[in-house]
């Protein structure tokens, strides 16, 4: 039997030179994503004399919530659309050129556009980011040991494009010389926040470019799904039971959604994909068998766990870009640096610390915690990071604090999201039906999903500027999630009895 070509191909750092294409073309996409994340709640905050669009901090959330949302759950649409229409290679093409119209839609004064961006980026995300992944391994053939090492190589290229893009885009859109250059070229200098969503859309038509300019390293990989024929899959009917309690499930969102939002059909958007997803999955569970059902039921609780913990480590771009604009010093010897540079942090701590990690659970080989153990401590983590925020919180009433308190929340929300991320889907892996494998992942994905809408929704907490709101609030978080971690440490032992081979 021969080897597959792309078993000798080490064109990129000892691996396939499609890496390279894929490598860039997901840094740039991140690039174009967490810069304009960066300052998206500053923009929607700020005054009108200050170039923003003025809208109080509890519409601001339901919008920054809406989107971020959107991010995870129209991925499940994405993929179906490559699987069957597009193909990989086509989608995260034709994903990128809607993202790149979106920021450039959203360089534009104008609130019509603004809006059409967030819906293009978020569009046009779901459909470059899970293809781009699955294109990265069909690289490498079956039974290829250097798959893990590709995704870490590839895992790094997202982390770049996030540190690098607050910088430049944060520059753009808030430096005092950012706003001084623009003055000089005859433009109002209030439009800074646009060239800064411009800045991200110029990243990702530079990836665009590239990823054109690298197709012919992607022959393989990506294609266009061959049409099944009629007879080789039998028919199987509509299961109407399904069909019947998604629709249900999402009507009974759109209700739930119109009655305690207050943002109208903006309110009753992710209610109504939650409770259709809902509806959908309880259709589909009814059919299992018992052991089944148990495996299932686990999940559901991680699936709970993993909302608490992205519901505070998400807040990067709601509550905590807000602390960091309005209670924390960004001077340093004189020099004012803008707020949207503290969300570069998070991703130099990735890429110091994920290595270290990684080497440290190869260190402890069979002694190293059990999958569901080290999502005890990522939850631990991140409840000690809101402990550390809300004690800051106390502080405020003095005045603005040191930004080291940003630092060290940022580290142990890292931290926390090293050693719970790659472990989630993992887990969800290994205890699914193998005919439930894809709703399984979804409902993971739909676990970060709903935990960053929540997340957005905490920039209400900044109403009034009241710090001991902010305690109270942060405090709340804090002590959630480090409840959550004590149960899932309880509960730690049925988990692993219940998956099929204990880690």
């Amino acid at each position: 039997m021969s080897t597959p070509a792309s078993a000798y191909d080490r064109g990129f750092l000892g691996h396939p030179s499609g890496l390279s294409t894929l490598f860039f073309t997901e840094m740039w996409e991140r690039f174009s994503y967490y810069g304009m994340r960066a300052i998206l709640t500053l923009y929607m905050t700020k005054s009108l004399a200050e170039g923003g669009l003025q809208l109080d901090e509890k519409y601001a959330g339901i919008i920054y919530a809406t989107y971020v949302s959107s991010v995870w759950y129209l991925p499940l649409i994405g993929g179906w659309l490559a699987d069957r229409v597009f193909g990989a290679r086509r989608a995260v093409l034709l994903g990128g050129i809607i993202i790149a119209c979106g920021h450039y839609s959203m360089a534009i004064n104008s609130t019509y556009t603004f809006y059409a961006g967030l819906i293009l980026i978020a569009c046009g995300t779901g459909l470059l980011k899970p293809n781009i992944s699955a294109m990265v391994g069909q690289l490498y053939p079956e039974g290829d040991q250097r798959r893990d090492a590709g995704f870490s190589i590839f895992y790094m290229g997202i982390n770049l494009g996030a540190f690098l893009s607050p910088i430049v885009v944060g520059f753009l859109a808030q430096a005092e010389a950012s706003r001084n250059f623009i003055a000089r070229l005859g433009f109002d200098p209030n439009s800074a926040w646009h060239w800064g969503f411009g800045a991200a859309g110029v990243g990702m038509t530079l990836g665009i470019i590239q990823y054109l300019i690298g197709q012919r390293k992607l022959t393989t990989v990506g294609n266009k799904p061959e049409p099944v024929a009629v007879e080789a899959e039998p028919r199987t009917g509509v299961d109407y039971v399904t069909l019947i309690l998604a629709i249900v499930g999402g009507a009974a969102g759109i209700g739930l959604g119109f009655y305690y939002g207050d943002a109208g059909v903006l309110s009753a958007l992710f209610p109504a994909v939650v409770g259709f997803f809902a509806g959908y999955l309880g259709g589909t569970t009814r059919l299992l068998n018992g052991d089944e059902l148990k495996r299932v039921l686990v999940i559901f609780f991680l699936f709970l766990f993993s909302i608490l913990f992205w519901m505070t480590y998400e807040q990067a771009g709601s509550s905590l870009t807000l602390f960091a604009d309005r209670l924390t010093r960004t001077t340093l010897f004189g020099w004012t640096y803008p707020s949207s540079w503290f969300q570069s942090v998070p991703a130099i701590f990735v890429i110091i610390f994920a290595p270290i990690i990684g080497a440290v659970w190869q260190k402890l080989g069979s002694r190293q915690p059990s999958s569901p153990g080290k999502f005890t401590i990522g939850l631990f983590f991140a409840g000690i990071a809101f402990v550390v925020i809300a004690f800051a919180a106390t502080l405020t009433t003095g005045g603005r604090v040191s930004p080291a308190w940003l630092v060290l929340v940022y580290f142990l929300q890292t931290i926390g999201e090293l050693c719970l991320s790659p472990v989630g889907l993992s887990t969800v892996s290994k205890l699914s039906p193998v005919r439930m494998l894809g709703l399984m992942m979804g409902v993971w994905f739909l676990s970060i999903s709903i935990g960053s809408y929540i997340a957005g929704l905490t920039t209400r907490l900044f109403e009034g500027n009241d710090p001991s709101v902010l305690t109270r609030a942060f405090g709340m978080f804090a002590g959630i999630t480090l409840l959550a971690a004590i149960i899932l440490a309880v509960l730690t032992p049925l988990i692993k009895k219940m998956t099929p081979r204990a880690q």
